[in-house]
């Protein structure tokens, strides 16, 4: 793993202003944060900074403003949900650039944290214009980038600063990309990695590149059909892409060569309705009724699962097995969730997980807290995965 530059390396930044790019992207419902779970994560970093007596500078978007400020949009009410996550008082500044934000800063003392207006009030934040760029970095001495969740974009707080101030990684992103370089870059082998979810033209990069860096690759949820159905297995209605029958079969090939197994469903649960409690039945997987739809996978292919990871010495999962928002067919992806985590806390694999399905999953599971890493970072998460560079980490490489 390439050396990141971490606050373990900042020195002494007792007066100094640092500017931290956060994620602060949460839920908000009537004026109220609804998850806090974003927050709590870049909490160590901010109260860490605060504490050796920074002038803790929060950066962060919020939502996609279309046409410039959007009082909806606005960040004031997550400094009141941050403040009351870390416990100590989270000034604001209606803008994040020119004298509002000039004058916020200058009023700070040692250890203050102050939170600017939405980033993404300006459209040269997403066009990493110079300009702006210059303009946030007037506020600071020193940036450290603590959202991984962001670092897929070059922007220009998620990048551009990198180039202007001495860069850091906070502990959030040093966290993520430890357990990233635990998942994929230089894992325990075997290496065992689940990929669900609904579309296989969503994750043809990530499968790519998965079949030439792991052991064995399960492909679940809807995706899983466009293989059976490329093998010549009729699937009935279910969802199924039968224009990307090639793709699939290409991604077979490639797996064969490197050595990759791909496990696909042997037997799955059908139902005629897309529903809550709908009638079902357990089927051999080339035995889906016509008139009925795959909508999560049996449980002889959970026992297949459940035996691969029982192999493993590290476990990369995206995606669920089946549409676990509805019962009963959240079954196999509970099940296999739950038989990871035990494996898990008996400290017998290292388990990385992400993506919002994935999160969604594994909280519906009860396990979340059981795996070794569980990345919120969605967009940057599935990236890392298809082996694609990311701008906000690549600038912060000692």
């Amino acid at each position: 793993m390439a050396a990141f530059k971490t606050l373990d390396t900042i020195g002494n930044v007792s007066g100094k202003r640092v500017l931290v790019r956060v994620d602060l992207n949460v839920p908000v419902s009537d004026g109220k944060v609804t998850d806090a779970t974003r927050i709590e994560r870049v909490a160590p970093t901010i109260t860490e900074l605060a504490g050796k007596g920074a002038k803790v500078i929060l950066l962060a978007h919020f939502g996609r403003p279309k046409e410039g400020p959007d009082p909806a949009l606005s960040l004031a009410p997550i400094a009141t949900a941050t403040a009351e996550v870390i416990g100590r008082p989270v000034g604001f500044a209606a803008n994040c650039i020119g004298e509002k934000a000039a004058a916020a800063v200058g009023a700070m003392k040692d250890g203050d944290i102050l939170l600017l207006e939405n980033t993404r009030f300006y459209k040269a934040e997403e066009k990493n214009d110079p300009a702006f760029v210059e303009q946030l970095a007037a506020n600071g001495d020193i940036f450290v980038n603590d959202a991984f969740s962001a670092a897929h974009r070059a922007h220009a707080s998620t990048e551009g600063l990198a180039h202007k101030l001495p860069a850091f990684a906070g502990r959030t992103m040093q966290a993520e990309l430890e357990a990233l370089e635990k998942g994929l870059g230089n894992p325990v082998k075997p290496v065992v990695a689940i990929v669900g979810g609904a579309k296989v033209s969503s994750k043809i990069d990530l499968l790519m590149n998965l079949v030439k860096k792991v052991d064995a690759l399960v492909i679940g949820g809807g995706m899983a059909n466009t293989f059976i159905a490329a093998r010549g297995t009729d699937v009935g209605k279910s969802l199924c892409e039968h224009d990307l029958a090639p793709t699939a079969k290409q991604i077979m090939i490639e797996a064969a060569q490197a050595g990759c197994a791909i496990i696909l469903p042997s037997d799955g649960v059908v139902a005629r309705e897309f529903k809550a409690g709908a009638a079902n039945e357990v089927v051999a997987i080339d035995a889906v009724p016509a008139d009925a739809m795959i909508l999560d996978v049996g449980p002889k292919t959970v026992a297949t699962v459940n035996d691969w990871i029982d192999r493993a010495a590290t476990l990369v999962w995206n995606g669920p097995l089946g549409a676990f928002e509805i019962e009963p067919f959240d079954k196999a992806t509970v099940a296999t969730a739950q038989h990871a985590a035990a494996r898990t806390k008996a400290g017998k694999l290292v388990s990385v997980a992400g993506g919002g399905d994935t999160v969604a999953a594994l909280n519906h599971a009860g396990v979340a807290d059981d795996f070794s890493y569980v990345s919120t970072a969605g967009g940057a998460f599935l990236e890392w995965m298809e082996g694609k560079e990311l701008p906000g980490v690549e600038v912060l490489k000692a």
